[in-house]
């Protein structure tokens, strides 16, 4: 069996998947499975042997016979406190092989899982952990967060832990500030005000803790765009591609003249999808867009003038 060596998209083009030959510099790499060799299709060379075939050896038809036979895990995650790497006694009764255990077998399966439970947490910190974890699992829930958000958000209250930066703040307030900081740091922002929705900790103290975090862990965060949320806005109010790449050309030409700066991203681009919508002919009120990005209906209307008077656009109302 022989496949064409090709590199996945996105890839790094440094990396030894696109490799040349050394011989005649030809890209057109094939790799045996048999002989466990990297044969140049130009040259016939025989880059590398003795390759190692990092596949299973169990070959499976279907998802279901796929996970029948695999011998691993769930990989291990940083959003639980002690990594995934404990065992955990399940809740349903029933051996692995999907019959009930016999009634009198049950208190037995009961005290084992009540001293796994009390095993798993074994000091403060993991306590700590813990709670922290599963707080910050419930807003990322409640946000609909992907799951490299939460990863980083984890890896950041992780830090702050070890600093020994939570004492005298609220678990919850440095939850959030992380989930804040992470957003921003993985190119998906979503306000204070947005964070403050979805736990029981005030805006304010959210972007203090938020503050005073990467100060001390010296998080390297750009400032959000406006052109960030664009998408997320048209979105929510149900706009066309078309509106959405209006709104994208506004704020580039309003970013090369300088018009954004010292303003609120989520207000510049709040006004700008309401005069792409406005030109498009999928016009939405100052109300709903104002709804959606979080921001006033005065802020929209003067960064509305801003615009259309700095740019000279016409818009017909």
């Amino acid at each position: 069996m022989e496949d064409e060596l090709k590199a996945p998209a996105g890839a790094n083009p440094d990396l030894s998947v696109t490799a040349r030959c050394t011989n005649c510099k030809s890209n057109h790499l094939t790799k045996d499975y048999e002989r466990g060799e990297l044969v140049c299709d130009n040259c016939g060379l025989v880059l590398e042997d003795a390759m190692i075939d990092q596949g299973p050896e169990w070959r499976a038809f279907d998802a279901e016979q796929g996970e029948k036979r695999t011998r691993t895990g769930a990989p291990s995650t940083l959003t639980i406190h002690d990594k995934g790497l404990s065992t955990e006694i399940g809740w349903k009764n029933r051996d692995p092989y999907g019959k009930s255990i016999p009634t009198r077998n049950r208190a037995q399966l009961y005290r084992l899982r009540k001293w796994q439970r009390r095993i798993r947490v074994s000091n403060a910190t993991e306590r700590n952990l813990a709670f922290a974890l599963a707080q910050l699992d419930r807003i990322a829930s409640g946000m609909n967060l992907p799951r490299n958000v939460r990863e980083t958000a984890a890896m950041i209250y992780r830090k702050a832990v070890n600093r020994n930066l939570i004492r005298g703040r609220s678990i919850e307030g440095v939850v959030a500030a992380s989930l804040y900081g992470s957003c921003r740091q993985c190119n998906v922002p979503r306000t204070l005000d947005e964070i403050a929705s979805k736990s029981s900790i005030g805006r304010k103290e959210i972007g203090r803790t938020y503050r005073f975090m990467t100060r001390e862990l010296r998080l390297k965060l750009l400032p959000t765009r406006p052109q960030d949320y664009i998408q997320r806005f048209c979105s929510e109010l149900k706009l066309k591609g078309e509106v959405q790449n209006k709104a994208n050309d506004i704020l580039k030409e309003a970013t090369e003249r300088e018009l954004t700066s010292g303003r609120g991203p989520t207000g510049v681009a709040a006004a700008a999808i309401y005069i792409a919508s406005v030109q498009c002919g999928e016009r939405r009120t100052q109300r709903e867009v104002a709804e959606v990005a979080g921001v006033t209906e005065v802020t929209i209307r003067n960064r509305y003038k801003e615009l259309t008077d700095k740019l000279g656009l016409r818009v017909m109302l």
